[in-house]
Order: C-alpha cells, then structure tokens, then sequence
C-alpha cells in the first residue's frame, strides 16, 4: 500500500498538476498556431512566390501504382512542403513562448524594483525598544543609572 500512497501524493502535488495542464494547454495552443500557419500565413506566402501551396510540394521517389482508376500503391515521396510548414509552425510557437517568457519577466523585475514601503521614525523606535525589552539585560540609560 505504501506504493499507491506515494503515488498518490506525487500525482496530487501542484507541480504535476500544473505540467498537465501545461501539456494540455500546450496542445491546444499547437492546434491554433497550426491553423494559424496553414490557414493565414502560408496562402499569402505561397501567392507571393507565384501561387504555390507548401502542402503539395514534393519529391516523388515512386510513382502510385494505379489500376482502372483504383491505386494499388500509392506514391512515396518526400513531403518537403510539409516540413516548411512544420518549421514555420515551430517559429511562431517559439515566439509566442518568448514573448510571454519575457512579459512574465518584465513583470517581475517591476515588481521587484517598487521602493519598500517608507517606515516612520516612531515604528523604528518602537522596533528598537522592542528588541531591547527582548533582551535578557537592558543597557541603562546613563552612568548614573548604574548601581555599583
């Protein structure tokens, strides 16, 4: 039992609860950053150099194998469209991950450099009072106060 216990505090504990929902939100921030580059970007990028669709270039090593109109075995070829998508893709994610890395920063280095909030001279005489009343002797006050 002391296994399933174990594990039950590692799965519990924040830290892995919030990588799952990293990941899962991961995945859908790839879902649009895919829709973004295959639907936005790469249309008017292939209309620019003479309407290409990256999606179709490619190398065909072996042609399909084609029967009264029905393939047998489709082509094989390298999908090199595909993969400047992909890379693309990839890019944008990487600058949107930078941009909010860097906001999040930026945002904690203000929150640092706010000045500490100013004490007045009553609360540090106080405070200083307080430590010497902590004390197990408390200094007099002047040399007459000593007792010899």
């Amino acid at each position: 039992m002391a296994f399933f216990e174990e594990f039950k505090k590692f799965a519990v504990k924040g830290n892995v609860i919030d990588l799952a929902v990293g990941v899962v939100i991961g995945a859908a921030f790839g879902g649009i950053t895919k829709s973004l580059v295959d639907d936005i970007i790469m249309p008017p990028l292939g209309l620019l150099i003479s309407n290409v669709d990256f999606s179709r270039l490619k190398i065909i090593l072996k042609d399909a194998v084609v029967e009264n109109g029905e393939i047998l075995q489709p082509a094989v070829s390298i999908n090199y469209g595909n993969f400047i998508q992909t890379v693309i893709n990839f890019f944008i994610i990487a600058f949107a991950i930078f941009l909010l890395v860097r906001t999040i920063n930026r945002l904690r280095e203000r929150e640092a450099a706010k000045p500490a909030p100013a004490v007045n001279k009553q609360e540090v005489l106080l405070a200083e009072i307080r430590d010497l009343l902590k004390g197990d002797t408390i200094a007099p006050a002047s040399p007459r106060d000593k007792t010899v």
